[in-house]
C-alpha cells in the first residue's frame, strides 16, 4: 500500500512498518493517525508475514503527537458554533486516536518496537501497544502529555501498567521525566538495550527471524492468549487458552515440530 507518513518494508516473513516523517522527527500528523489503523489492517491480510519491527525513519523512534493537530483541535472546539457539537467531534476524534493505536496492539502476529532517540507522548502510547520493546541505551523516553495540559488518553495509562506496574507509572505520568534507554530497561519498559540504531536494529531483526521461524499458527495462539489474560481473570484466561487449543492444538504445524524435534531438524511451517 501507499502511505504519505508511513512505510512498510517486506523482508521474507518479517515486516518493517517505519514512522515515516524524518524531517519532523516523525510526529505523528492527522495523516499519520489515520494511516496507521489501514497499515494494521494491510498486514493482517498478508499471510506471509509473521512479525512486524516497528521503528521510526530517521534519528527518532516519534517526537509524539504533531502539535499542530492539538492547535486544530483547540481551534475546533473553541470556535464559534454549538459547544455540544464541538466537545462531540473532540470525543470522536479521541476515539479514533486510541482505535489507532489499538489498531497496532491487534495485529494478529507479535510487533516489535525498536526505539531510538525521541519517544514521546503518543510515542510511548504506540510501544505500548507493541507485544515487544527494545531500544538503544541513549533513547529518550517521556510520558510528556501532562506538561502539555493534557490528561495521556490513548494507552499509556491502561496498557503501559501491566508492564512496568501501577506506582511507575502514576510517577511517570505525573513528572512527565525524561529517562533514557538504561532507565527504561531497568523498569521493564523495554528488555534490552542496545549501543546504537545499527546494532539496535540487528538484534531486533534476529529476534523477529527466531519468532518467524516458529509455528505461525501458534505463535498467533501465544499473542492471543497474552492479550486475554492481560485483560482477564486468571479463571477467564484458562479458559479461553482451553478453548483455542481445543480447536487449533491438533494442527498441521504440531505434527511438523513433532517430526522435526524427532528427526533433529529445523521445522518448517506453512504461512
Amino acid at each position: 500500500m501507499d502511505f504519505t507518513t508511513l512505510k512498510i518494508e517486506l523482508d521474507g516473513p518479517v515486516a518493517r512498518l517505519l514512522l515515516n516523517r524524518p524531517d519532523k522527527a516523525n510526529a505523528m500528523s492527522e495523516a499519520m493517525w489515520q494511516e496507521l489503523p489501514k497499515a494494521a489492517a494491510w498486514i493482517n491480510t498478508q499471510r506471509q508475514i509473521r512479525v512486524v519491527i516497528l521503528a521510526g525513519a530517521g534519528k527518532h523512534f516519534t517526537a509524539g503527537i504533531d502539535l499542530q493537530v492539538l492547535a486544530g483541535l483547540s481551534k475546533r472546539v473553541t470556535g464559534p458554533g454549538c459547544p455540544a457539537r464541538a466537545r462531540e467531534y473532540l470525543r470522536e476524534w479521541i476515539l479514533a486516536a486510541q482505535a489507532s493505536i489499538t489498531a497496532i496492539e491487534n495485529i494478529r502476529v507479535p510487533v516489535i518496537a525498536a526505539v531510538q532517540g525521541a519517544c514521546v507522548g503518543a510515542g510511548v502510547d504506540l510501544i505500548a501497544a507493541c507485544d515487544l520493546r527494545y531500544s538503544t541505551v541513549d533513547a529518550k523516553f517521556c510520558i510528556k502529555e501532562v506538561d502539555l495540559a493534557v490528561v495521556a488518553d490513548v494507552g499509556t495509562v491502561q496498557r503501559l501498567r501491566h508492564v512496568v506496574g501501577y506506582a511507575k507509572v502514576a510517577e511517570l505520568t505525573y513528572t512527565g521525566e525524561t529517562f533514557d534507554g538504561t532507565k527504561a530497561e531497568a523498569i521493564g519498559l523495554v528488555s534490552a538495550t542496545h549501543a546504537n540504531g545499527e546494532a539496535l536494529m540487528q538484534a531486533v531483526d534476529g529476534i523477529a527471524r527466531s519468532l518467524a521461524a516458529k509455528s505461525p499458527l501458534t505463535v498467533r495462539g501465544v499473542k492471543q492468549s497474552l492479550l486475554y489474560a492481560r485483560d482477564h481473570s486468571v479463571a477467564e484466561g484458562l479458559e479461553y487458552v482451553a478453548g483455542w487449543n481445543a480447536a487449533m492444538l491438533i494442527s498441521a504445524d504440531l505434527n511438523e515440530a513433532v517430526s522435526a524435534y524427532l528427526g533433529k531438524r529445523p521445522a518448517v511451517f506453512e504461512d
